[in-house]
């Protein structure tokens, strides 16, 4: 899920930068299930679209839509480590001009209303919470514009007690797919697709790669009492995922702004 949370003590905070800021991705998720998305939404791949992706990371998500779309793409994350290896990566494929990075944090962000065809967010919105970044992010859109964004979701109705524990400490705001849904609606939004994302968003594409990272992490951060409490919580909710995978995944949501469609 990432663990980047403003609240987070400095020094932490600084450690959980050098952690993630080598990786291609900062949670689940997967360059064909940003496409499925994609196409879920039905977008016109040859139209002309200004694009938000809000809490961007190091810019999975971004370069695939930069790829699949006429876009351009405003690229927001707080993190200024994070939007230097993006504006590298996006030089090294060819798609700097689609991409415009922002340092800017997602509870204030310096739109106009109405001033975006689609938002994007894939694992971040967790930071602000869902209801909050739904509600606010709102107005940016255009009407009939798309809201697509990935989001923490409980997939059964009931579940163990471990885990049950566990996310609702991490993040109270974990819930049902159908009260995500019911979310969407009652802020404005039609929704008009869903699905979650499968296990190798979770295990190859953020999971193994991170786990791969932890000897050099600590040998860079000389071994610290710190570094080590990073590592070992990553490893616990790992450790859970793998366990309790069958109750719990990250929703991909893809909504319409209630409204008048774009011809």
């Amino acid at each position: 899920m990432g663990a980047l949370q403003k609240e987070t003590p400095v020094d932490a905070f600084q450690l959980l930068i050098d952690l993630h800021k080598g990786a291609w991705r900062q949670g689940p998720g997967g360059d064909a299930e940003t496409e499925k998305a994609v196409d879920l939404a039905c977008m016109d791949r040859n139209a002309p679209l200004k694009v938000a992706d809000i809490g961007c990371g190091t810019g999975a998500s971004t370069l695939t839509l930069a790829r699949l779309l006429n876009a351009n793409i405003t690229a927001v994350d707080l993190l200024p480590d994070f939007l230097d290896v993006l504006a590298a990566r996006a030089r090294r494929e060819g798609v700097a001009e689609s991409i415009t990075p922002l340092c800017a944090s997602m509870d204030q962000l310096p739109f106009a209303e109405e001033e975006f065809d689609v938002i994007w967010s894939e694992g971040a919105i967790y930071n602000i919470g869902f209801k909050q970044g739904i509600a606010d992010w709102q107005r940016y859109l255009k009407p009939g514009g798309l809201l697509v964004v990935s989001e923490m979701s409980w997939i059964t109705q009931a579940r163990p007690s471990e885990i049950q524990r566990y996310w609702e400490n991490e993040y109270p705001e974990i819930d049902l797919v159908s009260s995500k849904i019911r979310a969407l609606e009652e802020c404005g939004y039609s929704p008009i697709g869903y699905f979650v994302l499968p296990e190798h968003c979770w295990l190859k594409n953020y999971y193994d790669p991170l786990r791969a990272s932890f000897q050099g992490f600590l040998s860079r951060n000389g071994n610290s009492q710190d570094a080590r409490a990073i590592v070992e919580a990553e490893r616990k909710e790992i450790e859970l995922y793998e366990k309790y995978k069958a109750y719990y995944g990250y929703g991909v949501y893809i909504a319409r702004k209630s409204g008048t469609e774009k011809s």
